[in-house]
Order: structure tokens, then sequence, then C-alpha cells
């Protein structure tokens, strides 16, 4: 295994100084250490070494799992890994709730980053003193993976889809949570999830597949920075497969990872995920198999079957006792473990610099106050033809399904308090505010009984029953969520209608849950009666036999769930017209502000993708409803992903975006409306105005199919960087200086202000194929009326280098570089250019033994795994897929073709000029017996293969193709 090399050789060095001059054990005093390794004055490396030297071959194999038991005769506490910790401690209750990760990189501010993860890290570490269940300081945040598709369901959880960008703030965030200190971790922040990881259809069967330069310039840069940084200490593999090879055994974990620092890493498994080898993925055939080819690959803690390590520890020994474990295996994973524990502070006396925190910083004044800067500082102004900011002395009214609650996500921590939209505009003005939902109240009536679906009165709610009451308990608010699903929210208590297993009983606060059990639809009939269907989350998964539907009530007077062909028809009586109520509302106010937005339990979230981008039917329909009857609008959109708006972003005044932000958010969106504050949020995602922008979720290519700004030749909705002001700013010069560029940028409007400069690069020329467009610096500087700062921008020529498939190596071309400023990458205000003296790519030289996969282009073909334990190859899935290999020098010419093959029988084409071109051999295969076994097969080749060509290999039948060569 790779990334041990440094911590051993420190340990021979210590190990020699300790006998030459110090002994064999630690310095000891009256009052030191028992061991050594207690002893804080002593390298991490010594005190690892001698810990695992006391701990018995058992009492390593169970350190191996996520729930590491205590070893009382070491005095060794219990030891977890996994706090989830993305926009503040979650799970553990009431603790300061930041913005969603994607509403932090909108403020495109590392410093304000940097706080909150600090803060985070702080009350992760205010629980210590209690340890309640759940509780560790091995971090699961943050996650890394690139937004390059806006419909992945966990969009809420990432940064941006630029890797440079999410490197920084990543860096930024995970600094905060380790204290700035690698030797003395405040936290141990886990980056989530590696690898290519952005899609929840299929997820643990689904194969991203990753060409080289995709790999190396894009995925991967979104994970090295806060490891190279030590800003993070360990990785967690996803559920996904890359390039046919499940993450859990991904080699590049070790190979790859623990390249990019010296210090150790603690890599994780996600939940269940190694069960999937033998299960789902049907990878492995024995768990033994399975845990060893993951603890090889540089996996060093499990995380499977919650809190019972016994499958692993069984796997594990199995796996030991037939030889495909060693004793140093189980010690290097183990020794991975320790270092972090032993930076932790957990054997230091005190706990470590950070054993004294307690509980008095959850939830403090300061986290407060942060949590509503950054709320602030991450909402971003879409829209404005001079309506914002608003007037303190005017009248308004807040309406929308989102402007009186806040809803929290999946990895959300509790709220200790919600200060709502309307709850912030009502606090700026010093009076109460008028309002509305905006959404229907009606009652369903079935048509053939007469009687009234009823929900139950006090906190814990009923079993929905039919009644001939037509009070209270008969009343519904609906939501409307888009793609036809409805939330029911009871009048008689407020809390919302969910299936408990059994029925149907509304008894929560908000939809919640892995499986969201408050979702409904109400499927209109040509009769104009309406069937309530339940539409629960787990109604699609393969167990879930087929549609089903509520009613009619059964022999207790409960309603419970039946076909199709036996519900219950109703008439649905609309007792409150929401859009009338919320007109009523705003009309006569000097301004309206309507906030619409999504409910992250359904709009797409963990193992659930967005089944469209726009905004619900009855949102949009409201908020034009609402700008009918009130000219000065201002839409707030309340939700965690790029928006498909339509015509709507043309017809409002004023339009606002924020991510579901937390506590805090209503006082920082008044903030923003009232001009305390002036917008600087920048997009992090390119807004795209149609699905139809976008190809597959499934693939991968961002280069082949035109993905992210990098690449993106439509016109977008918004384009990435974008964000409007209350103040306007003038771009002077672009200068170059030693190690970058400055640029003058003057604030010439009336307010003080926040820009964001940006700093992209194109290069002009090159033998491959160049983002049209790439981030490369950028900063947020705040600037005075009439002020002028300088602005530097570091920037590199290592920084210029793309990954170079002819030599699997980082090149920097010899081109010219344009290199553009601006305040987002449409909207570029000044510009040079850069001639660097690099490399010229050569020709390829096919004579030399050359990977499949490192191919310039390709048609019908898939990336697989060449081996379960590593290398890539290269699967025809289509009838005449081809590999290009472009710019080959055929000289001298060479007369044979050799190539390693798999799989089924076929044959290999080599072409010249095009897929079509001179055939210049063919090489048979009569296929092999397993996937994995290759033959190398050969064909003459004749006399026309020869010059300076661009090589096609056609592939014929179902075969694998792992490395060639022509000579």
């Amino acid at each position: 295994m790779k990334g041990t090399t440094g911590r051993r050789r420190t340990t021979l060095v210590v190990t020699l100084a300790l006998i030459a001059g110090l002994g064999a054990t630690a310095p000891t005093h009256a009052d030191g250490p028992a061991h050594p390794f207690r002893d804080p004055r002593l390298p991490v490396d010594r005190r690892v070494e001698d810990l695992l030297s006391r701990l018995t071959p058992d009492e390593k194999i169970s350190l191996l799992h996520q729930y590491e038991p205590a070893v009382p005769r070491l005095g060794i506490q219990a030891f977890r890994t996994g706090t989830e910790a993305l926009h503040g401690v979650a799970w553990l209750g009431r603790t300061t709730v930041f913005p969603q990760a994607i509403g932090l990189a909108s403020t495109w501010d590392p410093a304000l980053i940097r706080q909150v993860g600090s803060a985070v890290g702080d009350e992760a570490r205010g629980f210590q003193q209690e340890r309640p269940a759940g509780w560790g300081l091995n971090l699961w945040a943050p996650v890394v993976n690139l937004l390059r598709d806006p419909r992945w369901g966990r969009n809420e959880e990432g940064y941006s889809e630029d890797p440079y960008l999410t490197g920084s703030l990543s860096t930024a965030y995970g600094t905060g949570l380790t204290g700035g200190d690698p030797d003395h971790l405040k936290t141990a922040p886990t980056l989530k999830h590696f690898l290519a990881d952005n899609n929840e259809v299929r997820r643990d069967t689904t194969s991203s597949e990753l060409r080289p330069r995709v790999l190396k310039e894009y995925d991967e840069q979104a994970f090295k920075p806060a490891i190279e940084a030590d800003a993070a200490t360990g990785v967690m593999s996803s559920y996904n497969l890359v390039n046919g090879r499940p993450n859990t055994v991904n080699p590049a974990l070790d190979d790859t990872v623990r390249s990019w620092t010296s210090r150790d890493l603690l890599n994780v498994t996600d939940a269940f995920a190694p069960g999937n080898l033998t299960g789902s993925q049907k990878y492995y055939g024995t768990r033994a198999e399975a845990d060893a080819a993951a603890l090889k690959a540089g996996i060093d803690s499990f995380t499977d079957n919650d809190t019972d390590p016994g499958p692993t520890t069984a796997a594990i020994k199995s796996a030991l006792s037939t030889g495909l474990l060693k004793e140093k295996d189980i010690d290097e994973a183990v020794g991975h473990i320790l270092a972090i524990r032993v930076r932790l502070g957990e054997f230091d006396p005190g706990g470590g610099p950070y054993g004294g925190i307690d509980a008095s910083v959850i939830n403090s004044t300061a986290h407060r106050t942060l949590a509503r800067r950054a709320a602030t500082e991450a909402t971003v102004l879409l829209r404005n033809d001079g309506t914002l900011p608003l007037r303190k002395s005017g009248s308004a009214a807040v309406v929308g399904p989102l402007s009186g609650t806040l809803y929290t996500d999946w990895y959300s921590g509790t709220l200790p308090y919600a200060v709502t939209p309307k709850d912030g505009v009502a606090a700026e003005l010093g009076a109460p505010v008028a309002g509305s939902e905006g959404v229907d109240r009606i009652a369903l009536k079935d048509t053939a009984t007469g009687r009234y679906v009823t929900a139950g009165n006090g906190d814990a709610g009923a079993a929905l029953r039919e009644t001939a009451d037509s009070g209270a308990g008969t009343r519904f608010d609906v939501f409307d969520w888009g793609s036809g699903i409805v939330t029911l929210r009871s009048a008689a208590n407020g809390k919302y209608v969910g299936y408990n297993g059994s029925g149907f009983v509304n008894d929560q606060a908000q939809p919640n849950g892995w499986f969201v059990q408050q979702q409904f639809a109400l499927e209109r009939q040509s009769d104009g009666t309406y069937l309530l269907r339940y539409a629960g989350y787990e109604t699609g998964e393969s167990w879930w036999t087929s549609p089903v539907y509520l009613g009619p009530a059964g022999t207790d007077g409960t309603l419970g769930l039946v076909g199709k062909d036996k519900a219950a028809h109703y008439a649905k009586d609309v007792v409150r017209d929401g859009t009338a109520e919320a007109v009523a509302a705003v009309k006569g106010k000097d301004t309206a502000v309507v906030v619409v937005g999504s409910m992250p339990a359904i709009n797409g979230r963990e193992a659930h993708d967005r089944t469209d981008m726009a905004l619900a039917p009855s949102q949009e329909a409201l908020v034009r409803a609402v700008r009918a009857a009130n000219p000065r609008t201002v839409v707030i959109v309340e939700n965690s992903y790029p928006t498909t708006l339509g015509a709507l972003q043309k017809e409002v005044p004023a339009l606002l975006w924020t991510s579901h932000a937390g506590q805090e958010t209503g006082h920082a969106l008044a903030d923003v409306l009232y001009g305390d504050a002036n917008p600087a949020g920048r997009l992090t995602q390119t807004w795209y105005r149609s699905e139809s922008d976008l190809p597959s979720i499934l693939d991968y290519d961002i280069i082949k199919s035109d993905r992210t700004y990098q690449y993106f030749e439509g016109k977008p909705l918004y384009p990435f960087g974008y964000g409007l002001s209350y103040t306007s700013f003038r771009y002077g010069e672009l200068k170059r200086v030693p190690d970058g560029y400055e640029v003058a940028v003057t604030n010439t409007g009336r307010r003080t202000g926040d820009e964001v400069v940006q700093l992209y690069v194109h290069q002009r020329t090159s033998r491959d194929q160049q983002p049209l467009k790439q981030l490369k610096a950028y900063s947020r500087v705040s600037l005075k009326p009439g002020e002028t700062k300088t602005v530097r921008l570091a920037l590199r020529t290592p920084d210029l280098a793309h990954w170079d498939v002819t030599r699997s190596k980082w090149v920097v071309e010899t081109a010219a570089y344009d290199v553009m400023v601006g305040s987002s990458s449409a909207d570029i205000r000044a510009r040079t250019s850069l001639k660097v003296r690099g490399e010229i790519i050569p020709p390829r030289d096919l004579s030399r033994t050359t990977r499949a996969e490192n191919f310039d282009d390709y048609r019908g073909i898939s990336l697989v795994d060449e081996s379960k334990a590593d290398g890539t190859a290269v699967r025809a899935t289509a009838e005449g897929s081809w590999l290009k290999f472009a710019d080959t020098l055929l000289e001298p010419g060479p007369d044979g073709f050799a190539a390693r093959v798999a799989g089924a029988a076929g044959t290999v084409e080599v072409r010249l000029g095009s897929p079509t071109g001179t055939l210049a051999g063919t090489a048979h295969f009569e296929g092999t017996s397993s996937p994995y076994a290759y033959e190398t097969v050969k064909a003459p080749l004749t006399a026309a293969a020869k010059g300076r060509r661009d090589v096609y290999l056609v592939l014929h039948g179902d075969l694998r193709l792992s490395t060639f060569s022509l000579r």
C-alpha cells in the first residue's frame, strides 16, 4: 500500500534516535504518561507504533468497523467515525444551522467559510463531554462532488460545477473544521464521496465513465486541494462504480489520494457499501474477498451493518485465515485510524488543546451572528429593475408557500429557532406584515358516502377516517411541489399527513424520513372527481408492486391503501382559495414579496434525483397572480439548485435566490431586501433554460457532451459566476505581475458593496479540445462608494496544465492564452493575452504499448475494469464502435498490430483517417472464458500504414481492449 511511506520513514528515524540517545521508551517522570502513546511530546508516528504494538490481533480487527469499541485494559474509549456536518452538526439535536453547502459556496468567500467550518468544529467538540449516541470527531464533510448535473438529488450538498472553486471552498471549510494545525486536530473531516458521484438513480450499480482527461482535470481536482492542504483527513468511497469498478475497491483510494499528502489518511466506506460488493454489485462472491479487496484498495474503516461489527470482523478474520490478507495489511489500516485519533488529542492529557470545549459553544451568540452573515452573503440577486432595495417606510406583504416556514434537509441539524421570511420583514419594519401561504385549503368528500376525510386534533394527530363532520378536521392545506406531487397539512393541528405502515396520520411537522411518506397526488378523473394516490418515496422501490390509493373507509372507519379499482372517488371542495387570499394580502401594499421554492425532502434528495427543473405550476401561477395585483413584486426563490424559470424571470421586477439558508434565513433576506446588506452572492452553477440543454444524467464526459460552463456552447438562463449588486463596478486594465495578474476595481455607485472578481483563462490553440473558459482565481472584495482597490489574482504557469493522454502526464503547451477578468463567466470586463513557452505535444508513438483508454475521441464504447484490482479497459457497446488516436506518426511504417483483448469473440480493425477510412489490418479474436482473461491478438498491417495519420480502432463484437501497439 502507498501513502504510509512517510510514516514508516519517520518511525525509523525516531526509533534510531530513541535507541541512540533516549532509550526504547518515552521519557518518564513521576507524573508522566504510563505508555508512550499517551505522551504528547512524542511524534505521532512513534505514538501510533507504540499503541499498535500493545493491541492484540482481535483488538486491531475490531477497530476496522465504524463503531470502534473501547479497549478498557489500555484506558481507551470507544470511537466512532461519521458525524454529519455539512452545514452544521447534524442528527444530535439543536445546533447552529448554517446555509446549505450550495448556499455557503454562493458566497465565494473562503474566509467566511473557514469561520463557519471553525464554528461547526467547535460545536462538534461541544458534545464531547456528554458523548451522545451518534457523536464523534470524525466528521463526514464537506461534500466535494462536482455539480456537473443540476438534476442530481444531492445538489444541495455540493459546492459548484467547477473544480477550482470547489477545491478552494472545501479547503476553507476543512481548515476551519481541523483548526488549521494538522498535528492537533479540532475535528477530522472526511471528503465525500470519492469519486464521480453525481447521480442517485441506480447509484449502487451505475458506472461513472471517466476518460483520463475528465478524471485528471475535473473529478480528481475537486478532492486534491483539501487533502494536499491538510484540510481533510481522508475520503469516503462512494456507492457508484467508476469505469466498471465499485469505488469501495477503487485502487485510487491508495495509489492516488494518499499520494497527495505525506500524512496518514483515514478512508471510510459509505454506509452499507461493503455489502453491495457481494449484493447488488455482485462483484465478489464472499464478504471475505470483498472486505479484503477494499482494505487493500485503501479503505481503513467499514461502515456496515449499523452498530453491529460482527459481519465485518468475521470477514476480515476469514480473509486472514485464507491468505487473502496479511497481518501487515491490518496494521496498515489500523495505523491510519490511530494516527487520526492521536492527532485528535484523544490520548493527550485533558484531551489535547480542544479537550476543554463544552456545550456552551453550541448555538452561541457568535454562531448565530455568523449564521446570519453567511445567509446574507449567500443571497444572489438575479434580476432588479430598480425595485430593490425597498424603502423601510413602505408597507409590504409577504406571501407564498415558503413565506412562513423554514425547511431542513436530510443532513441538517435541528433548528434551534426559525426566522422565516415573513418574520424577517416584520422585524425589519418593526411592525406585523400581511401574509398568506397562497395555498388552497380543501375538503375531500367521498362521493359514494357523502362523508368527509377527517384528521385528528391534538399534537399527535390521529388516523384519517371518514366522518359526517365538516369542521377543521376535514380541511387540508395543499402544497404543490411539482411533478404532480402535493403534501396535505391538516388544519386541525398544523401537521402533515403521512403513511405510517398501516394507515394515514396527521402527525409530522414537515415531510421527513428516509422514505418520505407525506407525498400524494390528486388525480382528476373524467367525471370531475379525484383519486388520492399515495406517492411516498418507497412506492418507487421494486418491492412496492403497484400504485395505491386512499379509501374507502374500512370496518374501523379509518382509511387505508387500496388498488386503483377500489379507490374512493372524492369531490374536492375548495374551502379557501390560496391565490385569491395572497392577492388580497398584497393589494394596496407598497411591495409584494413572494417566496416560492422547494421542499428539501421531496424535490430531489439522497436516493432521488430531480424529475424536472421547473417551479411547481401552482407556485408559478401564484407569482403571476400576485404580479398582476401588485406591480412592485419581488420574488424569492428558495431552493437548492438551478431552476428553469422560463418567462417568469423576465416578468417580475426583482428576483432573488437563496438556498435553504438555516435559522437566520428571514433576517438575511430582509437585510438584502431593505439594503442593510448589498447582495454579492454569485451562482456556482450554470442555470440552464431547459432540461433539453442537458444530456443523460449518467453521461459523465463533460468534454464530449459539452457540460458545465467550461464546455457548454448554448445560451444559459444565468451563467456561472453570475450575480447582481445594488451598486456598480468599473474594472481597469488587466496587468501581469509576478505569479499572477492585478486589476483596479472601482465602486462607481452610491452604496458600499462587494464585487467577486473572477479570473478565467482560455487556451487558443492546443492539440486537445480545451475549455471555452476555466476559472483560475477569484477574490471577493468590499468597496465603499468611489473607492478603488487593486485586486491581485494568482496565476502561475503550472496552473495552465492539462492532461496529455499521449504520454499520461500533465503538460503546459506552447500557446497563446486569453486571460480574462470579470463579474461572471459571461461578463468579462478586461482581458489580455499571455504567450507561454511550454511543450509541443509530439505526434503519438503507437509503437509503444498504448492503453486503449487514452483515446482522443470515441463512439459506442464503454470504459470498464481491466481487472478487479486495477486498470481500465475499453468495451465495445455497439456494432462498429471506434476509438480515435489523433496525430500518430507511423514512420517507419509499422507492419504489425498487437492488442490485448478479452471477453466475447470479435475483431479489431485498424483504419486510417476515419472510422470508415483505409483498412490497414484486422485482428481476429476467438473470445475468452472471462472478461478478465486477456489474450494477445495480432494482425499484419498494409503498406498504407505510414506517415502522420489519425488512427482509428474499429471494434466488432462484445469484446474488451486494454492495450495495443503498432510495430
